[in-house]
């Protein structure tokens, strides 16, 4: 089962610094039918302007991982961390018993990202927070494991939760498979490209919701970049 989501389906606002698309319920857009994909519970496809960003405000009990698709994000918080995600990189955060932080655009172009939020395995551990790079040419062709809850994924940042984050650039003609299993859901997104997924066929930034899926067998139309969530 695959439902396309189309980018022009989603909710969302224009705040003039911030263009913000919802492909599951957030803020002031509500669809009882789009509140969560499992444990999976936003999905935010967020344009933000130069020189701005959101000032510090509080979490907890939530694993928030941002992927940067263009340009770039300065990332604070009160646990004193600093730290710059570049465009194809990623950073997690665990809010756990509670945190601050701010998420800038410090760079003099429009960046934007994906912001993903996972509901916890467990609530009340302590606040953390981490990036890595991950070299586009190293999942050219394949899917790679970015953020994980899994013991075995030891090459990717740790999040606490049933969950795997995983992302792959494609060549147009080229095709990627992952093993999703039957009883599990996954939510993907194409950065950029056109793409099919077991047949549908799907454009730049719109969403599927996949479920009773063994594989997902993501063939590219165009050269394109997947980000694919793996939930349970």
């Amino acid at each position: 089962m695959i439902e396309r989501r189309s980018f022009e389906s989603l909710g969302g606002a224009n705040h003039g610094w911030l263009n913000a698309k919802h492909h599951f319920s957030f803020a002031n857009y509500y669809d009882p039918k789009r509140m969560s994909w499992g444990n999976l519970r936003v999905w935010n496809d967020d344009e933000i302007a130069a020189g701005t960003g959101f000032p510090p405000h509080p979490h907890a009990d939530m694993e928030i991982i941002t992927y940067v698709r263009d340009g770039a994000i300065t990332h604070e918080d009160s646990l004193g961390n600093k730290g710059r995600t570049v465009a194809g990189d990623v950073q997690v955060m665990s809010a756990g018993t509670g945190i601050r932080h701010s998420e800038y655009n410090a760079e003099p172009d429009l960046t934007r990202i994906f912001q993903i939020w996972i509901e916890p395995t467990k609530r009340g551990e302590a606040p953390s927070w981490g990036t890595k790079p991950f070299p586009k040419g190293e999942r050219s062709g394949q899917f790679v494991v970015l953020a994980s809850g899994f013991e075995g994924d030891a090459d990717a940042l740790p999040i606490r939760t049933d969950a795997r984050i995983v992302a792959a650039t494609l060549k147009a003609g080229d095709s990627a498979d992952y093993a999703l299993g039957a009883t599990r859901r996954a939510y993907l997104v194409p950065a950029k490209g056109e793409i099919e997924v077991n047949g549908v066929r799907l454009n730049a930034r719109d969403g599927a919701a996949i479920a009773q899926e063994d594989v997902v067998t993501v063939t590219a139309i165009s050269d394109a970049e997947i980000v694919l969530v793996d939930a349970a």
